[in-house]
């Protein structure tokens, strides 16, 4: 009999009861829990849990979905259950700094971001070699002031042709519209640098070094309609001296970025983060889901 990996996710009213009910419901199918985070908001009186189990009698996704129901109902629960082997199908968007992109390709070639990248769009052509020499779609979507909604119309079909569930912003430097951000709200993650908002604008590592900044970070976030203003998924920071120079402040920021990035949508992925207002609920990731498959 085989074996199944699920994922379940769960938002729903903080009250008594929840966590016995699925627990029962899990036991009652014969399934064994192996990972198991949960957070009350108490500001809010919200309940998040994330359980990660084992169908130990083989029993199907739908049939746990269907079986599930009234316990849902009973809590009004927002939930869902994933198969944990099911790769998530991510479209990448790049423009002309490559460093997260390369970072990104290289984790999923090694099987350390288990997804499936669907394609690659930019406004540039840098990383079509790139891009097609990993037997991934390229796609180049050029955008202007004058032809910036045919260009999202091409993005929009772009994303229903492909089953895109996740677009990933790896230094894509076209904003997207608010359309399209509905669209696919809680499905679009971005990275930047943290200096926002003391250094807006061009070149902000040159504006950071010449304010004496000792920390330099990166935070990756949702997109919303407020740009570089959705819910925080993943940040962190690498420490300076006065004794570097501008170009080294851009090298070690893009190392973080990366790592960031990566770090972001790995939670993502794996249903680990839940949007909660303006905030995120982010859980510890499962034993074992850092595992590549291959060194390189």
């Amino acid at each position: 009999m085989t074996k199944m990996n699920y994922v379940l996710t769960v938002t729903c009213k903080s009250t008594r009861g929840i966590v016995a009910a699925i627990s029962g419901y899990l036991t009652e199918k014969g399934c064994n829990i192996i990972d198991s985070s949960q957070f009350d908001d108490l500001d809010t009186g919200k309940f998040f849990m994330r359980v990660s189990f084992i169908s130990e009698e083989g029993v199907s996704r739908p049939a746990l979905i269907e079986g599930f129901e009234p316990v849902a109902k009973k809590f009004g629960m927002e939930w869902d259950i994933h198969d944990a082997a099911e790769r998530m199908k991510v479209l990448l968007m790049v423009s002309r700094f490559g460093h997260c992109l390369n970072d990104l390709l290289y984790r999923w070639k090694i099987g350390a971001l288990p997804i499936e990248i669907v394609g690659v769009v930019s406004n540039h052509f840098d990383y079509q070699k790139v891009v097609v020499n990993h037997d991934i779609p390229f796609h180049h979507v050029k955008v202007t002031k004058e032809n910036k909604p045919q260009a999202e119309a091409q993005l929009l079909d772009l994303v229903e042709q492909t089953g895109t569930e996740l677009i990933v912003l790896a230094r894509y430097m076209q904003v997207l519209s608010d359309q399209l951000c509905a669209k696919m709200s809680g499905r679009i993650i971005n990275i930047h640098h943290s200096f926002l908002p003391s250094f807006k604008g061009a070149n902000p590592y040159k504006q950071a070094y010449q304010r004496g900044v000792k920390l330099i970070g990166a935070t990756a976030h949702y997109v919303t309609a407020d740009l570089d203003e959705g819910p925080i998924i993943e940040q962190d920071t690498v420490r300076i001296t006065h004794t570097q120079s501008p170009d080294d402040y851009v090298s070690l920021g893009r190392d973080v970025e990366a790592q960031v990035l990566a770090r972001a949508i790995h939670a993502h992925i794996h249903h680990r983060t839940f949007i909660n207002g303006n905030r995120t609920v982010v859980f510890p990731p499962s034993p074992g889901s850092y595992a590549s498959e291959r060194m390189g």
